[in-house]
């Protein structure tokens, strides 16, 4: 690996932003020239304070972050699904790439040449943090208590940034201790199993170490727990049982039950956790992410923010917002028609198959999946913003102030209460301060259900889904919320994985379940959305006519079909340049960007990309 991928923290930046953090009586000059141990001062380590700030830096870093906060790792090809028309709204080309053409090399970037401290920069600076803490903290001078706290949190953060690369390459490069100044990581890329070894065992350290630590809701939420961690290894272990690392048609790598069977122990422990810790569904599946602290709860794992701490919000508002009520709503945002289409009928019924609740093209909200209300803000439906509860959202291409091209818009992540003039984040404060929440008790749910159907318990697995519906508003039906539909193993795990579709709407969760249930080469047809044209041009002038400052189209009922037909047509767009879907095989595993193999040691390519050799499963 090479010198600037090895792990050790750039040691200037780091002490003087330890430095900050220690008691003003300690002089900053002398701080400097204290004695190099192993590239950070050992008195660092005897410091609670000092390695709390360090640790709430490997937090900043590691933490997924609000989506299109950060660039480098966590989009363009990385989130690329059948969820959004264009996956990445700041680089769509390279974003559909990974959806309707084949990827070069070049293309892929999870572990950058930008060798710097960053968030998504490279994640092996963020493992280097974690392994110089892993090294240093035992040998301070903090009581034992306190250094076993501080390091459970550290193995849980190292098991996370690894996990992250290898859903994503495979085998990679395993440094589990401190480099040292000078050396040259020549291990190479090691084996899936090895790298899943190792998260497991990181996990495994992280609960025993964090047994009993509450760090309870003001300054220590977000923190991880024991809980945290039982729930992340239940997520590794059930992505290791999984098609994409458990094929079932690989002769070379034959499948092996086994590993749903250990996946069931640990989802089984996570969920048994989280019921005792009090998890459990919220109420309303559109307050999720617009409740924060205890009284989500449902929420595990969450990135904190605050519209009012400098450099601790997001331009999340912002980006969901129509630009009526303050915002510049992203392209992220803009499902596709599969991702529409996925919603089922209210008796949980694909489209089309519910005698009880009919669809309907033309109004294609009705009788859908209450989640579908809750997630899509369509052609004039109600979505209360900036205090204004009859509030009505206008979607048809020219809709004055507001972005053409977007039939619906998504609304889970916005306030409904927060004035257009709040919404901006500039200089590192405003916006709506919402959390993001990266697991939630519905996930451990859907992570254990699929775990138990593989297991043969499908009574058990469904249970859970129906439990996800019932929150959601679906009405039992004649088909048990449309679970008598699964009538076998292979039915129930579609059932799910549409489920989990829907569920995790826009939670940035599609592009890993398409890639570890193996189905993202099965996508077809062409990526598509749909948009709402004028019944005729003179019709905007109809709509938007006002009368004592009220317009026109605010009087009109768009669940009559007679009068949408009127002034509305809904039309399938097809971007042109696009082609249709067209995944490999061979991308399930991306290999390493060319800087990063040719600029460091014995890193191989991956098999199916040119040149490579190493198979990831391995």
């Amino acid at each position: 690996m090479i010198k600037q991928i090895k792990n050790n923290i750039n040691k200037a930046l780091l002490v003087f932003a330890l430095a900050a953090a220690l008691p003003a009586c300690v002089n900053k000059d002398e701080f400097f020239l204290l004695p190099d141990t192993e590239g950070i001062d050992a008195a660092i380590w005897d410091n609670e304070g000092s390695v709390q700030l360090h640790l709430n830096r490997v937090y900043d870093v590691v933490m997924p972050w609000f989506p299109l906060q950060i660039q480098p790792d966590r989009y363009g090809v990385h989130v690329a699904s059948d969820e959004s028309y264009f996956p990445d709204g700041n680089d769509n080309a390279k974003a559909a790439l990974g959806l309707v053409g084949v990827l070069g090399v070049n293309d892929v970037r999870f572990t950058g040449n930008q060798y710097r401290g960053n968030p998504g920069d490279n994640k092996y600076w963020d493992i280097a943090r974690c392994n110089d803490a892993i090294t240093n903290v035992p040998k301070g001078k903090m009581p034992a208590d306190r250094q076993r706290i501080l390091l459970g949190q550290y193995y849980a953060l190292r098991a996370m940034t690894y996990f992250e690369l290898v859903k994503v390459y495979g085998g990679v490069p395993l440094i589990l201790e401190q480099q040292l100044e000078n050396s040259v990581y020549m291990g190479g890329r090691k084996s899936a199993k090895e790298c899943f070894d190792a998260i497991v065992s990181d996990l495994n350290s992280s609960m025993q170490m964090l047994e009993g630590f509450n760090p309870g809701d003001g300054d220590g939420r977000g923190k991880i727990t024991k809980l945290i961690a039982a729930c992340l290894k239940a997520k590794v272990l059930f992505y290791w049982a999984s098609p994409q690392f458990n094929p079932t048609n690989d002769a070379k790598h034959p499948y092996q039950a086994a590993r749903w069977a250990a996946a069931l122990t640990a989802n089984k422990e996570a969920y048994d956790l989280a019921t005792a810790a009090g998890k459990r569904l919220m109420p309303s599946y559109l307050d999720i992410f617009r409740t924060e602290g205890t009284a989500n709860t449902e929420a595990i794992l969450v990135r904190t923010y605050s519209s009012t701490v400098n450099a601790r919000g997001h331009n999340g508002e912002a980006r969901n917002r129509p630009s009526s009520e303050g915002g510049s709503y992203n392209s992220f945002y803009t499902p596709t028609t599969k991702m529409l289409d996925a919603y089922p009928m209210k008796d949980g019924k694909p489209r089309n198959t519910s005698t009880a609740f009919p669809y309907d093209a033309t109004l294609f909200w009705q009788n859908r999946d209450p989640r579908f209300e809750s997630t899509f803000a369509y052609n004039g439906s109600v979505y209360p913003l900036s205090g204004n509860l009859t509030r009505k959202q206008w979607t048809y291409n020219t809709a004055v102030n507001e972005s053409s091209g977007n039939a619906v818009y998504v609304k889970r992540f916005t306030t409904p209460g927060l004035i257009a003039g709040a919404v901006a984040y500039n200089n590192g404060l405003g916006g709506s301060g919402m959390d993001w929440i990266e697991l939630r008790f519905a996930e451990v749910m859907l992570n254990y259900a699929d775990c138990l159907n593989e297991t043969g318990n499908i009574a058990a697995a469904k249970d859970l889904v129906r439990q996800i519906r019932v929150r959601a508003g679906v009405v039992a039906g004649d088909a048990d919320y449309g679970l008598g539909l699964a009538g076998s193993t292979a039915d129930l795990r579609t059932l799910i994985l549409n489920e989990r579709q829907i569920e995790f709407a826009f939670e940035n969760k599609r592009n890993a379940d398409l890639r570890r249930s193996r189905t993202m080469h099965l996508l077809s047809g062409s990526m598509s959305k749909l948009e709402i044209q004028l019944a005729s041009t003179a019709d905007k002038t109809t709509l938007e006519t006002s009368t004592n400052g009220v317009m026109f189209r605010e009087s009109i009922n768009v669940n009559d079909k007679t009068t949408y037909n009127r002034y509305f047509r809904n039309v399938t767009t097809t971007n042109t340049t696009y082609l249709p879907y067209n995944i490999p095989e061979f991308h399930y595993f991306y290999t390493f960007h060319s800087d990063f193999v040719n600029f460091g040691a014995n890193i191989a390519t991956t098999i199916g990309w040119p040149g490579g050799t190493f198979d990831p499963l391995d």
